[in-house]
């Protein structure tokens, strides 16, 4: 640590109040980790701004740890300030990436894939390109993707159906390198299979979100740690993130839509039962009668129905669960960016930091 900066009686350095933070999970990827840290230290020295680096090893079984203990041994004294974090056994990426944000001191984080694939050279580009266009979120992109066609296929259809259905429009959700306004993603617990979709959440915050494309490199060491499970579990995301993004603050909108459906099921099935059953389509030339007990129908009714009354119930349940979470955590549905005040002077109408307003999904 350099000499001329300040810390705080708790162990915080102030410069980091305006610096960067790279946090990085790992994996079983002792091979990649020497080369990749050179690239982020020359990638922070470009910047001319305070940066760290966190390493957060998520369980690896390999020598992953000793290499890391290496790198913070050799980088003592340097002017980037590099701290690891070790986990007891694999939390998975999401929850490398939340410890590694929880600790982060900057105000603007990079995630980034501890493989090599993500060039750190990249991270001076995102970095303008926040500050350029006063973004919260620019979002790497893949343009030019450097892996084997059974993983680019189910990646692009997996980003088409994200766009449909989030209305984020962004060409590379799984992309790990981004620049992070660190007020803002520090709003968000991250839970489950949650990383690979915090755009779409800050965007449901209000986020301003943009994107540019980043060098993609072929993988030169260790295997991916990913299979076809990974789709599956993205298809499923697809109907959290919708109901995280658009009703998360009102579920009753949720029920009540698929309460009127189900009302709409239950007319239909009566509908239908009652026109066959006193023969109302005998004027079309349709002359067929039945029994209560010769056909579905009844049951059907009675099921639409109940499915009707247990989403109104459903609805009622989380509205009650919704508000009693902001009242005891006295959390606010809403971020301020800015204020105005006509009492003081123009120059200190200046971007206010944002209430502490955790937003809690479980992928």
């Amino acid at each position: 640590m350099q000499s001329g900066r300040r810390i705080k009686d708790d162990g915080e350095d102030l410069g980091m109040q305006t610096g960067l933070s790279v946090v990085v999970p790992v994996y079983c990827e002792e091979d990649s980790l020497p080369a990749l840290d050179a690239e982020i230290r020359a990638a922070l020295r470009a910047t001319k701004r305070v940066g760290e680096i966190i390493y957060v090893d998520d369980g690896s079984r390999d020598g992953s740890r000793e290499v890391l203990q290496k790198i913070v041994a050799d980088s003592a004294g340097s002017e980037i300030r590099t701290r690891v974090i070790v986990f007891r056994t694999n939390c998975g990426q999401t929850a490398a990436m939340a410890a590694g944000i929880e600790a982060a001191a900057g105000t603007v984080i990079f995630p980034l894939d501890g493989d090599g694939q993500n060039n750190p050279a990249d991270i001076p580009r995102l970095l303008e390109e926040m500050k350029r266009k006063n973004l919260d979120v620019v979002s790497g992109w893949r343009k030019k993707r450097k892996d084997n066609i059974l993983r680019k296929i189910p990646s692009r259809v997996a980003n088409l159906l994200i766009r449909k259905f989030s209305g984020v429009r962004l060409h590379d959700f799984g992309c790990t390198l981004k620049a992070y306004d660190a007020t803002l993603l520090k709003e968000l617990s991250l839970y489950g299979e949650m990383h690979r979709f915090i755009p779409l959440y800050l965007a449901a915050l209000g986020a301003k979100i943009g994107e540019l494309a980043v060098d993609h490199r072929p993988r030169t060491t260790g295997v991916s740690k990913y299979g076809h499970r990974r789709i599956v579990k993205v298809f499923l995301d697809l109907f959290l993130i919708r109901f995280m993004t658009r009703y998360y603050n009102r579920p009753m909108y949720f029920f009540g839509q698929m309460a009127v459906l189900f009302f709409m099921a239950t007319g239909a099935a009566l509908g239908l039962m009652l026109t066959l059953k006193f023969g109302w389509l005998r004027p079309i030339g349709l002359d067929y009668q039945f029994s209560f007990t010769q056909t579905p129908l009844p049951v059907l009714a009675a099921t639409f129905f109940l499915g009707a009354v247990c989403s109104l119930f459903f609805g009622v349940a989380t509205e009650i669960l919704v508000r009693v979470h902001h009242e005891t955590r006295k959390s606010k549905p809403y971020l301020i960016r800015s204020t105005l005040d006509s009492s003081v002077e123009p120059s200190e109408n200046r971007q206010q930091p944002r209430p502490r307003n955790r937003i809690a999904a479980a992928a």
